[in-house]
């Protein structure tokens, strides 16, 4: 999940299916005084920020682009500082709600990381990654969820790919020496970024590029483009020295905020080298229960940690060759989905948002070489809005044996595994119930923690209730899928604060984590690529999983599964610190 502070904002939209959040707070003046102020500085806020009100879902500047030069951006750091410095002689804190202090409590929080990450990262100098954004996501977002009509959209679609150009002469003004990883990332989604503009935009919309008002702006992009590519082959990749190692002071800094769960980076570190441990003695026991079946004429491997991990990684091996192909990927996942969907109403897990508004496509050429898969939600103040749940097939250009090794990673079972997370009743349903809280601030100051813990708890929850019926393959592919957000936070602790090489993180991944080389070696580039975010998976779900057990074992008999799920999604994307305190 890539969004981030100040990026999601909504309205309160009731839906029916869907419980209602909390009591109107509208009571309580002071709670409507911060809710005011907030608006305020929100609506403020996206006016100088276009695409980021595009994300959200304001569509008032669809046809401009940001100023990203460095006096506009010394100018919304000082709004910041003001913001902090003001917000306690606006707001008694005394007077609100306590639902009103939490709301209060994130805003200032996410202003004070907000200014940590722009004086000690200085991202629009050291991260060229940032710069797509701008260039293609914010224009591939007016085409694909506004919910304006669609000559509306192309026209501003149209006006805002003229900016484009600037946006190039910013970031050759503005950045320096990043490290050589970020940078050639952004030179390999830079040439997708140039074919959208060439041919996959038209594609998109459905335009004649002879006749389309699309075309003459996308041909201006593409010559801005294409010297950008010179530059970020032949001026910046060569000064790309930049260290992308945080080093141990600045990564527990940072990830005490990102986390923002009262954790330690030797607390969350800890935790997880136990979980490891425990996980993989889970993998041992049920790969054991498979390999009769599997290795009818083989004898066990010995009942030792070199015995066990062989045994689990032949039962993997062995299951890996159950997948699809690359033309059949985005309809197996819609099977899934069905499949899933069935299963959640069957069970009664929660209340599934109704229309459903979750779209499933192949992952855009120009947005691959980061993850899989991802989901895109509405925004909440374009909330009618499709989501979409995009998945990425290899690329074409792999050689057979490359893309066979992808598949076998991401074979069936595994795919129903990622489904959950992703949409059902992972992403999409949880960010459609933070869709309708009545708190603005929890809508837009996100917790990717909380996301991420729910969609890894999701996958466990989904099989514990029968999910599968008792399918050996599904439970061991959840685990090993589980293990990688495990070993995420192991990951993202090493590589940041030792020095861990490259070689000993792909030992741990593939090793330990019985990932295939070519998913490792993914995994060992996002954790250079984006500090902290890895640890979140981990934190997230053993919070929601301690949450669940408390909860449970003080209702007893009482304990109804989904009214448990429907009032913790009620409560919005927040720091999971808060809520055991909210659902008591």
């Amino acid at each position: 999940m890539p969004y981030r502070i100040l990026t999601w904002v909504g309205l309160c939209l009731i839906m029916p299916a869907i419980p209602a959040a909390e009591p109107n707070r509208e009571s309580n003046p002071e709670d409507v005084k911060l809710a005011t102020h907030f608006r305020a500085y929100l609506d403020d806020h996206l006016r100088r920020h276009p695409s980021e009100a595009t994300r959200a879902g304001d569509h008032q500047y669809d046809d401009r682009l940001e100023d990203l030069s460095q006096a506009t951006r010394a100018t919304d750091q000082q709004t910041i500082l003001h913001t902090l410095e003001t917000l306690p002689r606006t707001i008694d804190r005394k007077k609100l709600s306590r639902a009103g202090q939490i709301d209060l409590e994130i805003w200032q929080h996410a202003l004070r990381y907000q200014l940590w990450l722009n004086d000690q990262t200085d991202p629009f100098a050291t991260n060229p990654r940032l710069y797509n954004e701008y260039l293609s996501d914010s224009v591939y977002l007016v085409l694909t969820q506004s919910t304006l009509p669609k000559d509306r959209n192309i026209a501003n679609a149209a006006k805002r790919i003229t900016f484009i150009p600037k946006i190039v002469a910013a970031a050759r003004a503005n950045l320096q020496n990043p490290p050589r990883i970020v940078t050639e990332v952004a030179i390999k989604q830079n040439r997708g970024t140039i074919a959208f503009y060439e041919k996959e935009i038209f594609a998109l919309t459905g335009e004649t590029p002879a006749v389309s008002p699309l075309t003459a702006p996308c041909r201006t992009a593409v010559t801005a483009l294409q010297e950008y590519q010179k530059f970020l082959e032949n001026e910046l990749l060569p000064r790309s020295t930049g260290n992308w190692r945080l080093g141990r002071e600045k990564f527990a800094a940072k990830l005490e905020q990102e986390l923002n769960a009262g954790l330690t980076a030797e607390e969350v570190i800890a935790a997880a080298e136990q979980e490891a441990e425990r996980v993989e003695r889970e993998m041992a026991i049920i790969a054991r229960q498979q390999w009769g079946q599997l290795f009818p004429q083989k004898p066990l491997p010995p009942d030792d940690e070199t015995g066990r991990r062989a045994c689990i990684r032949a039962v993997l091996d062995k299951l890996g060759e159950d997948h699809g192909q690359p033309a059949e990927l985005v309809a197996d996942a819609r099977q899934t989905v069905a499949r899933i969907q069935e299963f959640i109403r069957e069970r009664n897990i929660l209340t599934l948002p109704n229309p459903d508004r979750c779209q499933i496509i192949e992952m855009p050429e120009f947005q691959r070489g980061f993850s899989v898969a991802y989901l895109n939600s509405a925004p909440p103040l374009d909330p009618r809005a499709n989501s979409v749940y995009a998945v990425a097939p290899p690329p074409s250009d792999w050689p057979a044996s490359r893309q066979e090794a992808f598949f076998r990673e991401y074979n069936r079972a595994m795919l129903q595994i990622l489904t959950i997370h992703e949409a059902y009743p992972g992403h999409y349903v949880q960010l459609e119930y933070a869709n309708r809280h009545p708190s603005l601030i929890r809508k837009v100051l996100y917790s990717g923690v909380y996301a991420e813990g729910w969609a890894v708890y999701t996958e466990q929850m989904m099989l514990d209730q029968g999910y599968g019926q008792g399918n050996l393959s599904l439970r061991l592919h959840q685990l090993k899928f589980y293990l990688r957000a495990v070993l995420n936070a192991i990951l993202d602790y090493r590589m940041h604060c030792t020095a861990m090489t490259d070689a000993e993180a792909l030992e741990l991944l593939v090793g330990r984590g019985f990932q295939t080389e070519g998913e490792a070696v993914g995994k060992v580039q996002r954790a250079k690529l984006s500090s902290a975010q890895l640890s979140t998976y981990f934190v997230g779900r053993t919070a929601f999983y301690r949450l669940r057990q408390t909860v449970q074992r003080a209702q007893g008999s009482a304990f109804d599964l989904a009214r448990y799920h429907e009032r913790v999604l009620n409560q919005g994307t927040i720091p999971v610190k808060y809520l055991p305190e909210l659902l008591q």
